[in-house]
């Protein structure tokens, strides 16, 4: 597709903004984030960083569909989770390292993923596809083989460290960060490979829809469509996207990243102050880390949901919540011994409550074939359980 000079300029703003974010934030950091700053100017100077990093991964998202429509699908969904678990894990480090120690920041983010993605992008998700379309099917050998990999890793990571007697706190010695690290990465790795190479079909959307919704059919009879073509025929998630070639947004992408990477260190600053500075809970640095890589995927969550698509909701949500402590897990345990950072991973008595009746309720959420709004709501009543736990523990 042949674009003018200017439109592709004007299609690449998120990386022009945090482009110029990096220059402005990176030339004058005392004025806009120094200790001496007014509390207005570092309002503005969170809601200016936080905008941009947004934007920026809005448009990360943008250049991994199009690499999903060049390459086919589950390829673009796994570059896409890869390029927000890299943010996820750049902000973790970033608020790790800056100000008071946050021990709990990486257990904190990675429950905020869990139950964001797990209760309220399903939640919504279903709860949107369901309200239009009615039941919806879906691939269970696909969602069940995230969940087969999710469970033990989780366990793993969040809630074994409560009860290990290595250390004194709900954390783990050196060797066992390491052996952890190891045995996660090499599980998601044997994910991938089944993923993206043996069994590519359990991740695809079948090929028939026998619970579409009954203003669905006969739309489709109207246009003289047959049932199975329907879902063909319906608003593709990807049908806006300018597609151009695949070394032009591998390009793209890992470009429009780099401004995300580079201020997520002076987000941390802010972060930190507004949590000591208006005493609020810890935790909600682990949430804002979430939010902020989250929101692109979720919107591309609800998306494909609303265009009955609902196994690549599935694909982004569930592959989200994995490639969160496939790699997110590693990464910052590694990090964390390379620079000798104290890590809790442990959770709290409530939140290891919660986070198993997650996992008991997302095995039977995808137990069956096909979903509908009712186990949608049922998530989302789970989600805002977490967030009364935060503020009233």
């Amino acid at each position: 597709m042949s674009t003018s000079p200017l439109r592709a300029v004007t299609k690449e703003t998120s990386f022009l903004v945090g482009a110029f974010t990096v220059g402005i934030f990176y030339t004058y950091p005392e004025a806009l984030l120094g200790a001496g700053a007014p509390v207005p100017v570092l309002a503005l100077s969170f809601l200016w960083i936080f905008g941009a990093m947004l934007w920026g991964a809005f448009g990360v998202v943008r250049h991994a569909d199009c690499l999903a429509v060049r390459l086919g699908e589950p390829y673009g969904t796994l570059i896409l989770t890869l390029s927000v678990i890299g943010i996820e894990v750049s902000l973790i480090i970033s608020i790790m390292l800056t100000g008071s120690a946050n021990a709990t920041l990486a257990r904190d983010t990675m429950l905020a993923v869990l139950n964001i993605v797990l209760n309220g992008m399903v939640g919504l998700s279903l709860l949107l596809g369901g309200l239009r379309h009615g039941e919806q099917p879906f691939n269970t050998q696909g969602a069940r083989s995230y969940l087969a990999v999710l469970i033990p890793l989780a366990t793993f990571s969040m809630i074994l460290p409560r009860y290990t007697t290595s250390t004194s706190d709900p954390s783990l010695s050196p060797v066992q960060q390491i052996t952890f690290a190891l045995i996660i990465v090499m599980l998601y790795a044997v994910f991938l490979a089944i993923q993206s190479k043996r069994h590519k079909s359990f991740f695809q959307q079948p090929s028939s829809h026998p619970g579409i919704a009954l203003s669905f059919l006969l739309e489709g009879k109207k246009e003289g469509l047959e049932p199975d073509t329907m879902s063909d025929h319906h608003d593709d998630e990807h049908g806006n996207l300018e597609i151009h070639s695949t070394p032009y947004h591998a390009a793209l992408l890992l470009l429009t990243m780099l401004p995300i990477v580079l201020l997520s260190k002076k987000l941390a600053v802010l972060v930190d102050f507004g949590i000591d500075e208006m005493a609020l809970p810890v935790a909600l640095g682990g949430v804002l880390v979430a939010l902020l890589v989250l929101t692109p995927e979720g919107l591309s969550s609800f998306k494909a949901a609303l265009n009955n698509k609902v196994q690549r909701s599935i694909n982004i949500c569930l592959g989200s919540a994995l490639a969160t402590i496939g790699l997110t897990v590693p990464a910052v345990l590694l990090v964390a011994g390379f620079l000798d950072i104290h890590v809790v991973l442990g959770l709290k008595s409530t939140d290891m409550v919660l986070l198993i009746l997650t996992l008991a309720l997302s095995l039977n959420t995808f137990s069956g074939t096909r979903t509908n709004m009712l186990q949608g709501a049922v998530h989302l009543v789970l989600f805002v359980v977490y967030f009364v736990l935060i503020f009233q523990p």
